[in-house]
This record gives C-alpha cells, structure tokens and sequence, in this order.
C-alpha cells in the first residue's frame, strides 16, 4: 500500500488540503487527517469572526481571497454530499476601512494595488461617507476604502465542518490524534508518530496545525516563527439600524460589523501581548477590560448610536500570529522536502484556506503550483528573514 499524505490539523486550512487532494485526480495515496480534538472548541476556525476582503496590500492576498470568495459563492455546488448543500450564510456588505490624514498615503497606495489587482474598490471622501452612511460620525477622517463586491461574512464553523464532509466522503481519513514526534531521515520525514500509540509512514506531512503550528515545527527541529494570541470578539445589540452597514475599521484598529440582528467587534491583540506558548493549557476567556477601554470608545466616538449599546456575550479565539510579518508560511522547507508547511495566516486563515488547500494540494500532487503561485509565502523568506509585509492588518 501507498504511504499516506499526512495533514497534521483538520481545522479550515488542514480540511481544504484534504479536499483538494481528494478531489483530484491525480492524487495516488490515501490522505489522513490527524486531528487532536474533533470537537473544534479550541479550534481558531470555529472561534474566528469568519469574513473575507480583498483589500490587502500584498498582491498575493487579494488573490487569495478573489479565489476564496469565488470558492464560498459555489459553496453548495463544490462541498455536496449526497445532494445535500451546505449553508454557510454568506453575505457581501463589504469592508470600509477609515483613514485619518496620516493615514491617508497608505490607503492611497492600498488601493492602487488593489485596483491593479482585480479588486472592486472605491475611495470616499468624507462627504461621500456621510452621504452613504449618515449614522457615521467622519471626525477626523480624510477618506475611506469601500469593497464594492467580494467582500463580507459567513459561518466559519459551517465552512469547516462542509470542507471536512466532503473530504471524508471522497475517502480521507480523519483520527483523533495528536502528533507527538516526527522521524527525519535526512531531508525527509519518513514516518508520524501519534500519541495513541500508532506510527505512519508518510509520503509527504502537511503543518496545518494553526496555533499548535510551532510546536509541530519543532518536531522535525524547525523553528517556526508562529505564536498562540488570545483575540477577543465582542457582540453587542444597539437599538437604532445602520442602514448598508459593512465591516468597518475605524483607524484606532477596532472594528464591528452587523451579526443578525446584533453586532460584533473588536481590535487585533495588542503588540505586546504575550504569546500562549501552551494553546492547550492558555486562557480563553475573553478580555473584557480591552472592550471597555478600547473597543467601546472607539466605537461610541465613530458611531453615535453605538453610545448606549448593550454589552452581550464574547468568546476569544486564538490568532496564529505569524512574527515576521503576520502573512501565510506556506510551502515545502528547502532541508525537509516533503514537509509543507501551511500556517501562520495571522487572523486571515479562515479565509484563505481554500486556496492555500488548492496550492498545497498541487504542490504535493504535481510538484509545483499550478492554478496561483504562492512562492512569495514560501518558507524561504523565514530563512532569509526577509519579511513580507502586510500593511492592512485587523
């Protein structure tokens, strides 16, 4: 029998590998999928606030996300099983990021690339704000960056648990398991080695293991630049409507966008926040110091109506914080030749799985990327410590 490709990590990212991998037909060896907790309560796809944009400042995202929300829009279609579709709920409001005058050149300079790129973008003024969306308050602002199409949320949870359905209904394997060591022979890894006690032997191993990323890493003796940090969500219900309200970022960094009837926010972890080194043992209790000292402020100064919110529930989630530059490591090490990585999506992860698993999937397939060249991601730049730098951060 064939070695399997082994994916350590069954979350969006780990699942969208297997589905491509199962889905093509030159795949000649069985996938198994090893997953330490099938439930997904500290999942960062299930606890994520699952949206999608193109305005990135990296060419390289924005085509990430114009083949991710293609993906989503054919959901039903592509993840059928057995007639059934799934339901992800997906909507396309759009993302308004806010600048001041500081901030101004690097909006400018965004959407040029944007533009150039595909994305259906438009800059407003500050009038043309008040025009479009009168319950914002535009004090301080010089401009903002509006997606017209291709931008929005959906139910992550939904997402991951149709990308794990239909890989398991094309014969992947999923186990419950955790990966305790990895056996490397060279420039290879010949076998993974579960904490149930069982071995495998490998054809190739993908990292998909999103804040648990590192600690795989380490197995193979790869230092990998990814950390654990706690990022809170907040919801909260406002007795007036925001008519046409899209994902919003106010320049403070805090963001909110409409959920049902409610709303949720929040703000990326601060800085200096330490890293989880255990997302087993770590915290996830929302910080809600953060909500009363950040987050609601800023929204209250930008949105009046936001002044008499009623706090609801928060959860927190982890963000696989990527140290270099807070962008996707993904692809093969140069010393470990069939060890490819796909980690460190720094909060973008749920949104770009489905062409990060694409890519992985023709990688080991095919030996090479074939649909969308993702060797800027590559681990090459972690080596070489040659950062790509995402601008557009939230």
């Amino acid at each position: 029998m064939t070695d399997p490709i082994v994916i350590v990590g069954g979350g969006a990212v780990g699942s969208a590998v297997a589905y491509f991998l199962m889905a093509d037909p030159a795949r000649d060896a069985p996938v198994v999928v090893v997953e330490r907790d099938p439930t997904y309560a500290r999942a960062s796809s299930a606890l994520s606030a699952s949206s999608i944009r193109q305005q990135f400042s990296v060419p390289i995202n924005i085509a990430l996300s114009r083949f991710g929300i293609a993906f989503l829009r054919d959901i039903g279609v592509r993840l059928a099983v057995d007639g059934e579709q799934p339901e992800i709920g997906l909507v396309e409001p759009g993302y308004l990021f806010l600048a001041s005058q500081a901030g101004l050149p690097v909006l400018e300079a965004n959407h040029r690339v944007q533009r150039a790129h595909g994305a259906d973008v438009a800059l407003l003024d500050p009038d043309a704000l008040r025009r479009r969306f009168p319950w914002l308050a535009t004090d301080g602002l010089s401009a903002a960056s509006l997606g017209l199409r291709g931008e929005g949320w959906f139910d992550g949870y939904a997402v991951l648990q149709a990308l794990k359905r239909k890989a398991r209904a094309l014969g992947a394997e999923y186990r419950k398991a955790a990966a305790v060591s990895l056996a490397r022979v060279g420039d290879r890894i010949d076998a993974v080695s579960l904490d149930d006690g069982s071995r495998l032997a490998c054809r190739a191993v993908v990292n998909a293991a999103g804040p648990w990323a590192a600690r795989v890493a380490a197995l193979a003796g790869i230092a990998l630049p990814v950390q654990a940090r706690r990022r809170s969500v907040f919801s909260f219900a406002c007795h007036d409507k925001l008519p046409a309200c899209p994902l919003v970022i106010d320049p403070s960094g805090v963001w909110f966008r409409p959920e049902g009837a409610l709303f949720i926010g929040g703000v990326a972890p601060p800085a200096d926040q330490d890293p989880d080194e255990d997302p087993d043992a770590g915290s996830l209790e929302p910080d809600h110091r953060l909500f009363d000292d950040i987050v609601w402020p800023a929204l209250a100064a930008r949105v009046p109506a936001f002044e008499t919110i009623k706090p609801l529930r928060a959860w927190a989630g982890y963000y696989e914080h990527n140290t270099l530059d807070q962008n996707g490591i993904v692809g093969r090490h140069p010393a470990v030749t069939n060890f490819i990585f796909a980690n460190g999506f720094s909060g973008h992860g749920i949104q770009q799985a489905p062409a990060v698993g694409r890519a992985v999937a023709e990688l080991i397939l095919h030996g090479r990327y074939r649909s969308l060249d993702l060797t800027p991601l590559g681990f090459e730049r972690v080596l070489e410590g040659a950062p790509l730098r995402e601008l557009n951060i939230v």
